[in-house]
């Protein structure tokens, strides 16, 4: 199982979720709005960003990092970034379920 992490522009979010929405077996995602600071960029001010949180099978990455970028990419700087990290285990608090991403 995998944790996907990704961090976009707030415009992009409606965008994004309607095309995880259509990959069809996604379990659920995360929402957050977060603020973060790019220490490259002149303004170095706070900019608000959305952080999506997906866990799912390793079978469901690609597809998972193509719809992301295909609706989140405007091809300018702070379109944002996408982590994939290894999930170690998972308990289901309601059932007590372990290692199901769905």
């Amino acid at each position: 199982m995998k944790e996907i992490k990704a961090i976009i522009q707030p415009f992009a979010l409606g965008p994004v979720l309607e095309g995880l929405r259509q990959l069809g077996n996604l379990p659920a995602v995360t929402v957050s709005t977060v603020q973060g600071i790019s220490i490259i960029h002149p303004e170095f001010a706070l900019q608000e960003r959305i952080k999506l949180e997906i866990m799912v099978p390793e079978s469901l990455v690609e597809s998972l990092l193509q719809a992301i970028q295909k609706h989140a990419r405007t091809g300018k700087p702070g379109d944002g970034r996408i982590f994939v990290l290894p999930v170690e285990d998972m308990v289901k608090i309601r059932t007590g379920e372990r290692n199901n991403a769905t």
